[in-house]
């Protein structure tokens, strides 16, 4: 089947809101390593990694045997009303990585589908349905997922179970207390938080939900201790915490296993998937027991925490481990984060150069101003195409180029991949604007 003939089978059948890359869409054809190949046979370096997602990259082996020796059992599904060996053995291991006291793992199929069981357990034990959440946040399509979502862009419908209230803190770049000092910063974001609480909500808050750095956004990402903060706040008025680490887990960051831990804080509940399952479909909530257990009708998972995605999963989990790619996230992110803020000193089109680890954003502005520059992310996503390598794009007005390649990124990849975003973006700057 060529090209043409998929996309256009894609679009007769796929809903119109269904985005894809490029004006002329790839299909994955292999992988191995951080390489794709699409189905015309052209290789790609992926500084993307299915957003985040194959964090491990492609044909790992330790996985790949994982799922086959399950799949040699021939049970690849049993739902949660059984035992499933392999699922317990990675609740365990999940509880124990957490840093939750007396922590009880769910398993999910997504992110979304982690971030509302989170809410429900939030607002269940708090009987409330006040929620809080930032500014320019994303954390799911789902019904309740989308009422907490605090970007436009990615809000569906006005419609939602939850009444929510935003505050300031997660955006820094187009904050109105950008310029001010860390600490300066991090108390008028806080004085804002009391102020919302005060003024738009009847006290009782079942929660605040929060990305310790923002995926969608643009990997916006406040300075530590904003959240230690924001929790001294929320203890007062007994709000749950909830840390929505569905990218920033697994030791992306660089510094930490998971996103909170550079506030020094410990949320009551926090939320996973993406990089767990290296692709396999897999989420979760870790939350305090006397919260997990907080619900009192009965409930089940048919699909989540299977045998097949949970066998895959922990051999994913435990390669991140003994291979100490948190390390190699702090490495090799470091490396691109300083070759990327040197380049934003001769490149007009660079407003900021951000993120932690192997989560890494440059937002794109009209030279001498902040201004948004969509039309410039759009071009470098399809320059670096063109030059054989894949990032992502995102952010509040879709004018951030995301770059967030897969935690195995060797030395060499890195100083190509940088090669490829300087030549790119001096390219993009170097044309009129449109």
């Amino acid at each position: 089947m060529s090209h043409d003939e998929l996309l256009r089978r894609h679009r007769a059948v796929m809903p119109r809101w269904l985005a894809l890359y490029y004006d002329e869409p790839i299909e994955f054809a292999s992988g191995k390593g951080r390489h794709v190949i699409d189905a015309d046979g052209r290789s790609y370096l992926d500084f993307f990694g299915g957003i985040l997602t194959n964090a491990l990259g492609y044909d790992v082996a330790a996985v790949s045997d994982a799922i086959r020796r399950q799949v040699g059992t021939g049970v690849l599904h049993s739902s949660t009303l059984y035992l499933i060996r392999e699922q317990v053995a990675l609740a365990e291991r999940i509880a124990e990585l957490s840093g939750i006291d007396d922590a009880k793992v769910f398993f999910t199929n997504s992110g979304t589908e982690a971030n509302e069981a989170a809410l429900l357990l939030a607002t269940q034990a708090r009987r409330s349905n006040q929620v809080l959440a930032l500014r320019n946040s994303y954390h799911g399509r789902a019904f309740a997922t989308m009422g907490v979502t605090g970007n436009r862009g990615w809000s569906a419908s006005a419609l939602s179970p939850v009444n929510v209230s935003y505050v300031h803190g997660g955006y820094r770049y187009r904050s109105p207390f950008r310029d001010l000092p860390d600490a300066d910063y991090i108390r008028a974001c806080t004085d804002d938080l009391r102020e919302i609480i005060e003024t738009t909500t009847a006290g009782d808050v079942a929660c605040m939900i929060a990305e310790p750095i923002q995926g969608v956004g643009g990997f916006t990402t406040p300075p530590d201790g904003l959240f230690t903060a924001f929790k001294e706040v929320l203890d007062e008025y007994g709000i749950l915490f909830v840390s929505d680490e569905v990218q920033t887990g697994w030791g992306r960051t660089g510094e930490h296993f998971w996103g909170y831990a550079a506030h020094g804080v410990t949320p009551d509940a926090l939320t996973f998937a993406k990089g767990l399952g290296n692709g396999l479909a897999i989420g979760g909530v870790v939350a305090r027991a006397e919260l997990m257990d907080c619900l009192t009708a009965n409930s089940i998972s048919t699909f989540g925490g299977n045998p097949l995605a949970t066998a895959g999963a922990r051999a994913a989990l435990e390669y991140v481990l003994d291979h100490d790619l948190q390390a190699n996230a702090a490495r090799q992110g470091g490396r691109l984060r300083a070759g990327l803020r040197e380049l934003a000193g001769t490149v007009g089109i660079i407003g900021d150069v951000r993120g932690k680890g192997l989560m890494l954003a440059v937002e794109l502005v009209e030279p001498g101003t902040t201004t948004p520059s969509p039309q410039a992310a759009t071009a470098v996503l399809e320059a670096t195409k063109a030059a054989g390598l894949l990032v992502g794009k995102g952010g509040l007005y879709g004018n951030v180029i995301r770059i967030a390649p897969p935690m195995t990124l060797t030395d060499d990849e890195t100083e190509e991949g940088l090669a490829t975003l300087r030549t790119v973006l001096t390219d993009v700057n170097q044309q009129p604007a449109r």
